[in-house]
């Protein structure tokens, strides 16, 4: 049993896995300091919503871009004997083709090695989280780069926590751009706007991979917890959406790391017959 961990800047998903494949998926929310101790409570509460607990699991793969989760793991995996893979720059077997490979988001490297696995290459993956991220995938695999804006949740927490009258608000669609109170002219902003610009996003990064491509089918994939909101079926040109992507391409890095240790191995040498 693999547990895959996601830890963003504000939730943290699990993924149990057996044989390749996802059999559960738990969420809550990140915080930034964290300790093995307090790491194990949570860890231990989220197993058991499906009758599991870290006794049950064999190793452990995470995508972190809270250092503070890193080393709680890191300390946690130590202390219970658990083999831990840490996605990074050096660990992700794709060529990064951005200036400083090592400052790419662990969580942006394996969606674009997830990417290309599993939907194919060129492609342009949308992460619409705390942060919502473009991350560009070449035709050879390779991860070149992307766009970061503030994520649609965030706009919002902005705006409710930086003004004295714009209240905490529902995501919803408005049947209208133009609203007519409050509530809906700030729903029209965020959720409208937000669909505007990442529609402006992709069609200019589409365009930009295409001319280095020419003739090449540009796949789009949506991931990330918003990609279920069903006001996202109103963002155009999209191929997949694969709220998943993250946690499966981390169950990817396992085996594949597995299997290159494997291979590495040295022979076991050949038993002779008895004389």
């Amino acid at each position: 049993m693999l547990l895959a961990i996601d830890v963003g800047n504000t939730n943290v998903t699990l993924g149990l896995a057996r044989s390749g494949e996802l059999v559960a998926t738990r969420r809550a929310t990140s915080r930034r300091a964290i300790g093995p101790d307090e790491l194990e409570t949570l860890l231990e509460g989220l197993l058991a919503l499906d009758g599991r607990g870290l006794a049950d699991i064999d190793a452990i793969v995470v995508a972190s871009v809270v250092p503070a989760w890193s080393a709680a793991l890191a300390a946690l995996a130590v202390r219970r004997a658990l083999p831990l893979l840490e996605a990074s720059a050096a660990s992700v077997p794709i060529p990064i083709r951005v200036q400083r490979p090592d400052e790419a988001g662990a969580d942006r490297l394996v969606n674009a090695f997830a990417a290309g696995r599993l939907h194919g290459a060129p492609a342009i993956v949308v992460d619409f989280g705390t942060a919502t991220t473009l991350d560009v995938i070449a035709a050879d695999g390779a991860y070149i780069g992307g766009a970061i804006a503030p994520g649609l949740e965030l706009g919002l927490e902005a705006l409710a926590s930086r003004t004295a009258k714009l209240p905490r608000i529902a995501l919803r669609r408005p049947a209208r751009a133009i609203g007519d109170d409050t509530i809906s002219a700030m729903q029209s902003g965020a959720v409208i706007g937000h669909l505007g610009l990442a529609k402006e996003l992709i069609r200019l990064t589409r365009e930009e991979l295409a001319a280095e491509n020419p003739g090449a089918s540009i796949r789009v994939i949506l991931t990330g917890g918003l990609s279920r909101a069903p006001w996202i079926e109103g963002l155009e040109g999209v191929d997949v959406v694969d709220p998943e992507l993250t946690l499966r391409g981390l169950v990817l890095l396992h085996a594949e790391a597995a299997a290159a240790t494997a291979a590495s191995a040295p022979a076991e040498p050949a038993l002779r017959s008895a004389r």
